[in-house]
């Protein structure tokens, strides 16, 4: 009997390698070890910051040189894992993880820590593309692959949550080091069982040769637009050098768009991008990242630093809004995706949360935790849940198969960056105002704890006024999804000339693992 013949008369059908399911574990766990130290690092920031010395015009870069290295290169990570194959990448990518996170744990001053949290970001650059794809050519059957993907991103969902208490927990009781040697043992164990498990099928490797100008000419116009934001909060945006940084970014980018549209094998094809509703997806989500990245940062500051929260504490607080990430991802988004049009979830979504970040907005020195920030952060994390699960699912909206996976890297890559251009010029804009409010307001005190309070007022006057302009940025964002995205209900697309039925189509194959990064 063939597999088909079996499969139509319900005989269950052995596809695939029989240790694959061995494999997801190792997979899943190294994607585990990614979301943990997104989380884990946010905790630990404000005690690495004051070890280490790293100035407060500068901290963000512990942020930004991670996301920066991590979304500039994740389509030539995928790149090249399809060209050495994917189960060696994937094993490299691991073993660099554990190095650059030993050296981040090691680290003696913020000129170190900055250099291991780029090549964390290149190395999980590479590991990324590798284990998505290992997924996906190891589980060959429709509903195993859906339930693979599933777990995979329910694991990497529930990473974010647990890296907030075990940060908390390391930072703490151990020391905020802790929060890079952790990797270390995630790393051996999934690449040891990776190695020993994982058997790649043979013959889906891509041949074709490297864009060497495309990753250069993308990878260099990135860092010049995030090094142009972050010049800004010291130097001024009028200053000489602020100004050419944006203008190199304008002309690298721009050449990039140009080599991209000329180049037999292009590192980002063109058509993935320019259909209305991936651009649109793309475009919606790339700024709702801005907002939420900046807002991590000022509110781990806020918690720790304003109302004196322990690193625990602070990671406890921050659950309400991966509880509501996760329920409107779950529960509303899920649910309601095959029901309604995409940009019916994803415009309210974001407009839900920007009125999430407009309580914030509110923040005083005495602000309640449980009168202003616990609703808040519920509302934020409903609105971008829900907003999320449909966007993933549009994010390859018929696209064709060979243009799958550099599809789902572009939504990693506009949420890399977005975390990046985000954390900088929030930040930027956040002390300017700091600094500005300080002045104004420093002279009328003489005693030391007037001015105690008063630089304390200048700090949450910073957060407050970035705030106002993340609420903006998560508005446009909704304005542009009801109105670039006009497909239908996802479930009833087509995607890539086959049928994407109810959430077990290529659609969601591809997007659901996406949500996690």
């Amino acid at each position: 009997m063939s597999a088909t013949a079996a499969q139509a008369s319900g005989v269950p059908v052995e596809t695939g390698d029989a240790n694959r399911w061995k494999a997801l574990v190792f997979i899943a766990l190294a994607q585990l070890m990614v979301v943990l130290d997104a989380t884990i690092v946010n905790i630990a920031l404000p005690s690495a910051q004051s070890d280490l010395g790293i100035s407060d015009g500068n901290r963000q870069w512990v942020v930004t040189a991670y996301a920066l290295a991590f979304g500039g290169l994740l389509l030539f990570g995928g790149r090249i894992a399809d060209l050495w194959g994917r189960k060696r990448a994937f094993v490299t990518g691991l073993a660099g993880f554990a190095a650059a996170s030993a050296l981040g744990g090691a680290a003696t001053n913020g000129t170190m820590m900055f250099g291991a949290r780029a090549l964390q970001g290149a190395f999980g650059a590479l590991l990324a593309p590798a284990a998505l794809s290992l997924l996906a050519v190891m589980f060959t059957d429709a509903k195993e692959r859906a339930k693979a993907f599933g777990i995979y991103g329910a694991i990497a969902g529930g990473g974010g949550a647990v890296g907030l208490i075990l940060g908390g927990f390391l930072t703490e009781y151990l020391d905020w080091r802790w929060t890079f040697f952790v990797n270390v043992p995630f790393a051996v164990v999934a690449a040891a069982g990776a190695y020993f498990v994982i058997r790649e099928p043979e013959g889906g490797r891509n041949r074709s040769p490297l864009d060497i100008p495309g990753v250069v000419l993308s990878t260099l116009g990135l860092v010049a637009l995030v090094y142009g934001f972050t010049r800004a909060e010291s130097d001024g945006w009028g200053d000489a050098l602020t100004v050419s940084m944006f203008v190199a970014s304008a002309v690298l980018l721009g050449a990039f768009v140009l080599v991209e549209s000329r180049v037999k094998a292009p590192l980002l094809p063109l058509r993935v991008i320019t259909e209305r509703n991936r651009g649109g997806v793309y475009l919606s989500l790339g700024l709702a990242i801005i907002g939420m990245f900046g807002l991590f940062l000022f509110l781990t500051y806020y918690l720790q630093v304003v109302k004196g929260y322990s690193p625990v504490k602070t990671g406890f607080a921050f659950l309400p809004m991966i509880a509501g990430m996760i329920t409107g991802s779950t529960q509303i988004g899920a649910r309601l995706m095959t029901r309604v049009p995409a940009r019916l979830l994803m415009g309210p979504g974001f407009l839900v949360a920007s009125v999430g970040m407009l309580l914030l907005t509110q923040l005083e020195v005495g602000s309640s935790y449980a009168a202003l920030l616990l609703p808040a952060m519920l509302l934020l994390g409903l609105g971008m849940g829900t907003a999320f699960m449909p966007a993933m699912s549009l994010a390859t909206l018929g696209v064709q198969p060979r243009d799958a996976g550099v599809a789902s890297a572009m939504v990693n890559t506009s949420q890399q960056v977005g975390g990046a251009i985000g954390t900088a010029l929030l930040n930027t804009i956040a002390s300017s105002a700091t600094v500005a409010y300080v002045k104004d307001h420093i002279g009328g005190a003489a005693a030391k704890p007037q001015q105690q309070l008063i630089q304390m007022q200048g700090l949450v006057h910073g957060y407050t006024t970035a705030i106002w302009f993340a609420v903006g940025i998560l508005v446009l964002a909704g304005v542009i999804a009801l109105t670039l995205v006009n497909a239908g209900r996802p479930g009833s697309t087509t995607v890539g000339g086959s049928p994407a039925a109810s959430g077990e189509g290529v659609e969601d194959e591809v997007a659901v693992p996406v949500i996690a990064h």
